[in-house]
């Protein structure tokens, strides 16, 4: 476990949890965002993202700090996080942990190179026009997560 933990602290860039994700199931989004404002919440963004991840996304902000709660509805009955549901027994739940580094590619090159196993071929274009990529919940034999993990670098000049 050490050798992990000093391998993580060797992926440049890490600066603090970008984002928690959160699966919910189709026609659920709404409430959900409305239950999150009642607690305090704001939303600060909104938007479908196609492509492989077929999802309909909504980021809310957690007070004034950088860190967001990413509430993930399926567009499609491909949808990963669909999938990720019907998994669950139809039920959402945590989808991923999203990590803010100052480059992804830099933290992808670092993480294959220290054995991660990516999902990712290379990193790619996210919601928010972040670059992301994603590491399998058991990319490690040694000391697997148990859980996806993203990692996200703002787009230029922004803070994503």
């Amino acid at each position: 476990m050490n050798d992990v933990v000093e391998e993580l602290r060797q992926v440049p860039g890490i600066q603090f949890v970008d984002h928690i994700g959160i699966a919910v199931q189709a026609g659920e989004l709404d409430g959900q965002v409305n239950a999150y404002k009642l607690i305090g919440f704001c939303e600060v963004c909104r938007e479908e993202v196609r492509g492989a991840d077929q999802v309909r996304e909504v980021l809310l902000r957690i007070g004034d700090g950088p860190s967001l709660i990413q509430l993930l509805a399926p567009l499609t009955a491909e949808s990963p996080i669909q999938r990720m549901i019907d998994r669950n027994g139809g039920r959402g739940g945590l989808a991923h942990v999203a990590f803010r580094v100052e480059s992804a590619q830099r933290a992808f090159e670092a993480m294959r190179a220290s054995g991660f196993r990516t999902i990712d071929s290379v990193p790619r274009n996210g919601s928010r026009g972040t670059t992301v990529f994603f590491v399998h919940p058991k990319s490690r034999a040694d000391f697997p997560f148990g859980f996806l993990i993203e990692m996200v670098e703002a787009p230029e000049g922004g803070e994503g």
